[in-house]
């Protein structure tokens, strides 16, 4: 995300991040459902309205790089070189995440516990499938997009679909081998390995399309 240049920009990114970091503290430590906007206010000596204005919906709090991460899906297709694919775009993408250690893809103690807080919270589990829905529209949409073809497209819409379920795979199997392994590089060969799977799979899937 870029760092905005005048002082009131800056000042509101930082009222925004002292909130989410207020929230997740407060909800590794008591569970998501358990902790009020009343309490994430407090801890952020913001008053009620001030947190509302920057997260309209306290799971936004959790998941507060969700549109960091759509950006990043968007980009990755319109910005790839020349003569790549656009899965091909997104399977480098990532191992490009991978290597710059994003926190996308953090596999460690305290993605540990971002992971828990989830599995803690029916309200978390059905944002992060919404979330997951969500991307693969926005991915579909820029497929389509960039091979000129208007919205719904179905081949964009399956190449989407089945990009998703291959990295949700891959995300989940990874943190399962950490929690497993304490291990961060068998955790990020795992999820590595899987997404150029499920590449693959697109790529048969997709043949004779321009996405492949």
């Amino acid at each position: 995300m870029s760092t905005p240049t005048d002082l009131r920009s800056r000042k509101r990114l930082a009222t925004r991040q002292g909130i989410s970091n207020a929230a997740t503290r407060l909800f590794h430590e008591h569970g998501f459902d358990q902790v009020t906007v009343d309490q994430i206010a407090a801890a952020a000596d913001v008053g009620r309205m001030t947190v509302f204005n920057h997260f309209p919906r306290k799971e936004d709090m959790f998941f507060d790089r969700d549109e960091e991460g759509r950006d990043a899906l968007r980009q990755a297709i319109r910005e790839r070189d020349a003569g790549i694919a656009p899965v091909e775009a997104l399977r480098r993408l990532a191992h490009r995440l991978v290597a710059q250690n994003s926190p996308f893809v953090d596999f460690s103690a305290q993605s540990q516990g971002f992971i828990r807080t989830i599995e803690g919270s029916e309200t978390l589990k059905a944002r992060a499938r919404a979330i997951r829905d969500e991307l693969a529209d926005v991915v579909a949409r820029a497929l389509a997009e960039t091979a000129d073809r208007q919205t719904p497209d179905t081949e964009a819409q399956l190449a989407a679909a089945l990009l998703l379920a291959a990295w949700t795979v891959a995300f989940l199997n990874a943190h399962r081998i950490f929690g497993l392994t304490q291990d961060t590089a068998a955790a990020q060969k795992t999820f590595l390995s899987l997404v150029d799977r499920g590449c693959t799979g697109i790529a048969a899937a997709l043949d004779g399309t321009p996405y492949v």
